[in-house]
């Protein structure tokens, strides 16, 4: 089926072919998965103390649990970027042995339960821990239940989002230019930097948004390794937790701040950002 799309240049009406009618055997799949996504959302809305709003979020610390989830959500970013950008290029370039194997470890925090990766954090950076025992004892630094834990535990669970969509667009991007800047002289890193980086640029965005996204919303190791302490480790999801042990209504308040925060960002990013093909 074709319907009429302007004309040519040269007066020669355009066709344009029509779209084609989804098949039902993937209509209702595809409504099914719609409904299960978003009917938790409708529920979370309807339900809402939309009344007692103002009053509960007066109440209760959330201004400064949400102040302190996006600083902590923005550093762990800021790192992710300065270190998961050169380890995306070293995977998706880098021929040595073991590569798949360091692809597999770094990528392990995606489908890590986060509480497993808290304890692991504990192990690693805490007082008794591999690194942290000699943080304490050399420098009298004890990382566990601090601010400082809490961008650390977010950046071990986001960075890795950022690391796959780097990676990703390294290894599908057109090597080109790269050769042809090889050719003429260029150092490896000044090839990096001034025709890799700005290839890949829109995946950097796109993935910073997940990585910053994902660190946002972190709890399980957030609440292992650094604990959810009023004002110094509460984030809006260790306020959520805290406050529907008690009081319900108030868990529904905070959690509608904090979906208002991350869908306003997604919104605001997607066209720019998100979208296949999208140019920064």
């Amino acid at each position: 089926m074709t319907s009429e799309a302007g004309t040519t240049p040269d007066g020669i009406p355009r066709r344009r072919v029509a779209s084609p009618r989804t098949p039902w055997p993937i209509a209702v799949p595809a409504g099914l998965a719609v409904a299960f996504l978003l009917v938790p959302l409708a529920g979370m809305l309807i339900r809402a103390p939309w009344g007692q709003l103002s009053r509960i979020l007066a109440e209760t610390q959330a201004v400064e649990a949400l102040r302190l989830s996006l600083i902590c959500a923005t550093c762990a970013t800021v790192i992710s970027l300065i270190l998961g950008v050169p380890l995306a290029w070293v995977l998706a370039r880098s021929r040595a042995r073991g590569t798949r194997y360091l692809r597999a470890l770094v990528t392990l925090p995606l489908v890590l339960p986060p509480v497993v990766g808290g304890v692991a954090l504990l192990l690693a950076y805490g007082r008794v821990g591999i690194v942290g025992s000699h943080l304490d004892r050399w420098f009298g630094l004890t990382l566990p239940f601090t601010t400082v834990a809490v961008v650390i535990a977010e950046t071990f669970v986001a960075m890795p989002f950022l690391i796959v969509s780097v990676e990703g667009a390294l290894r599908s991007g057109d090597r080109g230019l790269e050769e042809a800047a090889a050719t003429l002289g260029s150092r490896a890193f000044a090839t990096f930097r001034r025709v890799t980086l700005p290839q890949v640029l829109p995946s950097i965005a796109a993935g910073s948004v997940l990585c910053w996204a994902r660190a946002l919303g972190e709890f399980g190791a957030t609440i292992t390794f650094a604990g959810n302490l009023p004002g110094v480790t509460q984030t809006m999801p260790g306020a959520v937790y805290r406050a529907f042990e008690t009081d319900p209504p108030a868990a529904v308040a905070l959690s509608l701040v904090l979906l208002t925060v991350s869908v306003t960002v997604l919104v605001l990013l997607r066209d720019r950002w998100l979208r296949p093909g999208a140019d920064v």
